[in-house]
């Protein structure tokens, strides 16, 4: 039976950090991050290039030592990992970086002797789907070979958390297809949690449970991802004159000007924003629901003012 330090452990959230701060010279990579991330599902950190994802990771791993805060990872602190918790957690980056003078089979007996909870169905299952030999070299895999294999290893350590930094960065549509659905299958078959980190929102939108959203090292958003496009909308209107500047107007993230159309990307508003569309002098709007994929590019980029070219 586990003691009661143990089962408080398990109670902990899989990342948890409070105040956490990370310079690098001039620049504040994680500014006073606050965050939790329960057990279970796939939670998916995005945010734009200088967010602090991956000094966020740098951090929970224990590869850089913070200026101030604390992480935790499956409740040790991070800078403390000791080689058991070590064990519990699975990583896989953009690279892929495996060793290149190595069999593929070579290599999974090397990792089925460091890993006691190894499960080989889970490896071989997921290996499979990239029809990857065992007596192949990894310096002849291809990318999406490679991170296939470099999955199947991670999954196959029975990892309590998996971490995945863009781990389908330039692998073609077979391939990335093959990593998705070995990824969900495991988020099935397992309790384990999944923090995925990509650029790809269709990625996002197929696999995330909970969507976390960085921005300059800060926490802006966590919902489910269900939860944050209902709250995205676009209002498209027809200002028969000028177009009066409609930046100023409460929760607009984003204003495009397409075939004498005015579309508004706006966050958080009901519909009384039709209403203030019209007092500005709006002949005709109306609204619809917008995807996962432009509502998080429309609040990443808010503030930017486009205009998109007419039609032809």
């Amino acid at each position: 039976m586990p003691t009661k330090k143990a089962r408080l452990t398990m109670d902990s959230p899989a990342i948890q950090t409070e105040g956490l701060c990370l310079q690098y010279k001039r620049k504040l990579a994680l500014d006073h991050l606050t965050l939790a991330i329960p057990r279970g599902g796939i939670h998916a950190i995005i945010g734009a290039n200088g967010a602090g994802k991956s000094s966020l990771f740098r951090v929970l791993l224990g590869f850089e030592t913070p200026g101030a805060g604390s992480a935790h990872l499956l409740g040790c602190a991070s800078g403390k990992l000791t080689p058991d918790v070590r064990g519990r957690v699975g990583f896989v980056n953009e690279e892929h970086t495996l060793p290149g003078w190595m069999r593929v089979g070579e290599l999974a007996a090397m990792q089925r002797r460091q890993y006691v909870r190894w499960d080989e169905n889970r490896y071989q299952d997921a290996v499979h789907n990239f029809n990857v030999h065992p007596d192949q070299k990894i310096a002849q895999l291809s990318r999406g070979e490679r991170a296939g294999v470099n999955l199947a290893l991670a999954l196959a350590q029975g990892p309590e958390l998996l971490i995945l930094d863009e781990p389908t960065l330039g692998l073609d549509v077979v391939a990335k297809r093959a990593f998705l659905e070995a990824l969900m299958q495991t988020s099935y078959d397992s309790d384990a949690t999944v923090i995925y980190c990509s650029h790809q929102m269709e990625e996002i939108e197929r696999v995330a449970d909970q969507l976390v959203i960085l921005e300059r090292g800060q926490l802006r958003h966590q919902s489910e991802p269900a939860e944050f496009c209902a709250r995205a909308q676009l209002w498209i209107a027809e200002f028969p004159f000028k177009t009066p500047d409609t930046r100023l107007l409460p929760g607009v993230l984003e204003v495009r000007r397409i075939d004498e159309l005015t579309h508004l990307m706006v966050f958080d508003q009901d519909e009384g924003f039709g209403s203030r569309l019209q007092l500005l002098g709006a002949r005709s709007v109306h609204s619809m629901p917008v995807s996962l994929d432009r509502a998080i590019n429309g609040y990443l980029a808010r503030g930017h003012i486009s205009t998109a070219p007419r039609a032809a």
